[in-house]
C-alpha cells in the first residue's frame, strides 16, 4: 500500500438515493494498486440523517483527509472539482398517478401559456393589419376570411419552432444540444456555484480539519 498514487476526479453536483454517501458516488477514482483502489471506493464519506438537510457540500480536501486516514502513505492528486454538492433525493420505485398528474399539468401550462404568449405578441405588433396590407398589395383586394398568407405563416411558425428547439417529439433533428438544454446546463452550473459559495460563507462546508 505504501507510496500508491491515487487520482481523484470529483463531480460538481451529484445526487444519491441512499442515506450513506460513498466515494464512488462523489466521482471517479483511479489507482495502480487494485487493493487500495477497491478500499477507497468503498469508503463512506457522509451520512444523511433523517433530521439533517437533504443537501451538503464536501470539500475535496475532506475526501483526501478521509482517504489518507484509511490508507496511509498514499499520494492523492485532485484532477476534478474542488468542492462537491451532494443532494439526497428520495425516488419512488414505481411511478404513481401523482407523477403523471404533475407531468400533465406541466404540459397543459406550457401549451396554453405558449399559445397565449404568441397571441399576445401578435396582437401587440398588429399582425392582422400587416397581413391585410400585404394581401391588398399582392391581390389588389380585401381578404375574405382565412387566406393563404395566414396559413403559410402558421405553418412556418410551427416549423421554425421545431427547427429552433431541435426536437420532433422525442427525436432530435441534429446531434447538437437544444437551446433549452444549453440554458438548463448554464442554470444548473450557476445554482451549484451559488450553493457552494453560500455553504462556504456560512461555514457549512465539510472541509479538512
Amino acid at each position: 500500500m505504501a507510496n500508491a498514487e491515487v487520482y481523484l476526479k470529483c463531480d460538481r453536483n451529484v445526487e444519491v438515493q441512499s442515506e450513506d454517501v460513498f466515494m464512488t458516488d462523489i466521482g471517479s477514482l483511479r489507482c495502480a494498486d487494485s487493493v487500495v483502489e477497491a478500499k477507497l471506493k468503498a469508503l463512506k464519506v457522509h451520512h444523511f440523517g433523517k433530521s439533517d438537510a437533504k443537501r451538503c457540500v464536501i470539500s475535496a480536501l475532506k475526501l483526501v483527509e478521509l482517504m489518507e486516514t484509511a490508507c496511509p502513505n498514499i499520494s492523492v492528486q485532485i484532477v476534478g472539482e474542488t468542492d462537491v454538492l451532494v443532494e439526497w433525493v428520495s425516488v419512488k420505485k414505481h411511478k404513481g398517478w401523482q407523477q403523471w398528474g404533475k407531468a400533465a399539468l406541466v404540459c397543459l401550462v406550457s401549451f396554453f401559456g405558449t399559445a397565449f404568449t404568441i397571441m399576445a405578441y401578435h396582437n401587440d405588433v398588429g399582425i392582422n393589419d400587416v397581413f391585410t396590407e400585404v394581401y391588398q398589395m399582392v391581390m389588389n383586394r380585401e381578404p375574405q376570411g382565412l387566406n393563404t398568407l395566414e396559413v403559410s405563416y402558421s405553418i412556418g411558425l410551427a416549423l421554425g419552432i421545431i427547427l429552433f428547439f431541435n426536437h420532433v417529439g422525442g427525436r432530435r433533428i441534429t446531434k447538437d444540444p437544444t437551446p433549452i438544454e444549453v440554458a438548463m446546463r448554464n442554470y444548473e452550473e450557476d445554482v451549484d456555484k451559488a450553493l457552494i459559495a453560500s455553504a462556504e460563507r456560512e461555514g457549512k462546508e465539510e472541509d479538512a480539519q
